[in-house]
């Protein structure tokens, strides 16, 4: 596997190749925060979803009239991309549309992502440049997943604390698609202990949102601070028996149940003109 490594006197960072997709965050104490990956459990570690998030009813998306395969979360995270930029403290890969995406999307785009280290921080953002004569609709989110339990807090319960606090209402996945119907939240005044139970009906979504920012880790000692810009919707997820929590927001989500194969009308999908571009980005700032 190709790997690129950025660092500074703080924190090391591994960016992969295929997917665009980081393996490693590392402090200078030895201390690894981000999963170590388990195909037991889950074989990612930070994938970038593109050009969805979440499924397809049957696997199956319609733009204009034609019907295309397409798997869940897209197909960027399974791509090899392109080293366009290689520093000490940063890189970007990119990816262009082929032959073989515009098989399944068919749009010319461009998608940048960017991986730069700043003190004790990673901040990951994609750039999606649309190259195409007409709109081109998309989803496109963050799929990290982080130690549970942090390293050093082993024994210890861990708490996602809402930077906005409140209480985001929650739905639930039905064969991967979204159920429309909103349950109460398991937020209570912006915290919620996490607790491996609460994925036993798989991911937590919070499609309304979630603010654009929050603390993970345990009451004291390693944390997380998580902020996001440009994403709108958020999840929680984790595989029973993994020890690692995703901390996921995005643009857009995986279909309803009963709605639309379309693609330009999944819930909150981006619809980016000719020519033009939008970014999207997430900062983990490591704590303790």
């Amino acid at each position: 596997m190709q790997l690129t490594r950025i660092a500074n006197d703080q924190i090391t960072v591994d960016v992969a190749a295929l997917g665009a997709e980081m393996q490693s965050i590392q402090t200078r104490d030895g201390r690894h925060w981000l999963w170590h990956g388990d195909a037991a459990h889950w074989t990612g570690r930070s994938p970038i979803l593109f050009p969805i998030v979440g499924k397809a009813p049957n696997d199956t998306i319609s733009v204009e009239g034609l019907r295309l395969q397409m798997s869940q979360h897209g197909f960027a995270r399974r791509s090899n991309f392109e080293l366009v930029v290689e520093e000490s403290d940063r890189c970007v890969y990119r990816l262009t549309a082929s032959e073989a995406s515009r098989a399944m999307y068919p749009f010319d785009f461009q998608l940048d992502v960017e991986h730069v280290v700043e003190g004790r921080a990673v901040v990951v953002s994609t750039e999606v440049t649309n190259r195409d004569h007409r709109v081109m609709p998309f989803g496109i989110g963050f799929h990290p997943a982080f130690a549970w339990p942090l390293p050093g807090a082993e024994g210890r319960p861990h708490l996602v604390e809402l930077d906005e606090g409140g209480a985001p209402a929650l739905h639930r996945l039905s064969g991967g698609l979204v159920e429309p119907e909103a349950l109460p939240s398991p937020f209570e005044n912006g915290r919620l202990v996490l607790e491996q139970n609460l994925f036993a009906q798989d991911a937590m979504l919070f499609p309304e949102g979630a603010g654009a920012g929050l603390l993970y880790g345990p009451e004291a000692g390693p944390q997380v601070h998580f902020t996001w810009e440009n994403l709108p919707n958020f999840a929680l997820w984790t595989k029973p028996g993994g020890d690692f929590i995703c901390l996921e927001p995005w643009h857009g989500t995986a279909a309803e149940v009963g709605g639309s194969d379309e693609l330009g009308e999944r819930p909150f999908s981006e619809l980016l003109g000719p020519g033009a571009r939008a970014r999207y980005s997430f900062r983990a700032e490591l704590r303790g």
